[in-house]
């Protein structure tokens, strides 16, 4: 038999063309939840790439089908039903419309949804694409009028000025958010390996203020380094690029390096943000489902994304 049997339907899996078979929210501006799944398939690629994550934020929701049928069960990741008695539940806004060249109107979109979900109180979730999407993310925050933190998980400092003739793509997004009056702090886990930055580019990350603390210390000594430089109350945006993560369970992503954070340290990470701050926005980007291997990375990001919006339910929850 050479056939893999699929075996989904031992877990209950039913159709879901949302992801985990939440509500799907078609007006941003009557929205009425504690979280949204919200995919971007493309913000800001560069040209010689194209738009190679575009298939990432359906990716998840295929990805999560099989627990579709099962929100009500309890989650150990979170200690309970991902969505408790008494909290609200999240929604799938589904894809944002976008452009292969009109990269512009993609930022455009992307910041403009965000800003509206946040004004309705609601928590985005964003799904890519491309690791370019934090930046127009991160500047619909500025509406608010508040002052942020932000934690990436990457394995890569992305603090190019510009790469390829592009100041808004991939390799950038860290130095595009320190540029920006509302961004007060950011820390920075899971560097690891060779990326496209040069010396002087680590230098101007360190020279900012940036916490940088590289996969290897938090292997050896654990995440609360990281939530140490979080003060009590700060709103967080969380920046996680896939490939920050150990390749062995985020195949499905272009910049696979050697070691990296495992599920528990990224888990731990958004929930100790949710314990001593408060999470704004997130964001998952470089998922590459055509990479993938078996569906692992798929399920681990996807796993790593209901939990987030179990966690944000019980944020709001105790507000």
């Amino acid at each position: 038999m050479s056939r893999k049997p699929d075996l989904a339907a031992l877990f209950g899996a039913v159709e879901a063309s949302t992801f985990l078979g939440l509500d799907a929210c078609s007006d941003v501006e009557r929205i009425e939840a504690s979280s949204a799944f919200i995919g971007a398939p493309c913000a800001t690629p560069y040209i010689s790439a194209g738009p190679y994550a575009r298939n990432g934020p359906e990716s998840i929701r295929k990805a999560a089908a099989s627990l579709a049928a099962n929100t009500d069960r309890y989650n150990f990741d979170i200690g309970g039903p991902l969505f408790p008695e008494g909290s609200m539940r999240a929604v799938d806004c589904g894809d944002l419309p976008w452009h292969e060249t009109d990269f512009a109107s993609n930022r455009e979109t992307i910041r403009k949804t965000v800003s509206t979900v946040v004004d309705r109180g609601t928590i985005p979730i964003l799904i890519g694409g491309d690791d370019s999407i934090p930046i127009p993310m991160l500047d619909a925050l500025g509406d608010t009028g508040k002052r942020y933190t932000v934690l990436q998980i990457d394995a890569h400092i992305d603090w190019r000025d510009e790469y390829l003739g592009e100041k808004l793509g991939l390799s950038s997004n860290m130095r595009r958010a320190s540029e920006m009056g509302h961004v007060e702090n950011i820390i920075q886990v899971g560097a690891r390996g060779t990326g496209s930055a040069y010396p002087q580019d680590v230098g101007d990350c360190l020279g900012w203020g940036v916490h940088l603390i590289p996969a290897s210390r938090i292997l050896h000594d654990g995440v609360q380094q990281a939530l140490d430089h979080i003060s009590d109350n700060a709103s967080v945006a969380i920046c996680i690029d896939i490939d920050g993560l150990d390749p062995s369970i985020t195949p499905n992503t272009i910049g696979r390096t050697p070691g990296g954070l495992g599920y528990q340290h990224a888990l731990d990470l958004i929930k100790g943000v949710a314990d001593k701050a408060k999470i704004a926005a997130v964001n998952f980007a470089e998922i590459f489902p055509e990479a993938d291997i078996d569906g692992q990375g798929g399920m681990t990001v996807s796993r790593l994304v209901a939990a987030t919006m179990g966690i944000v339910a019980r944020q709001q929850m105790a507000k």
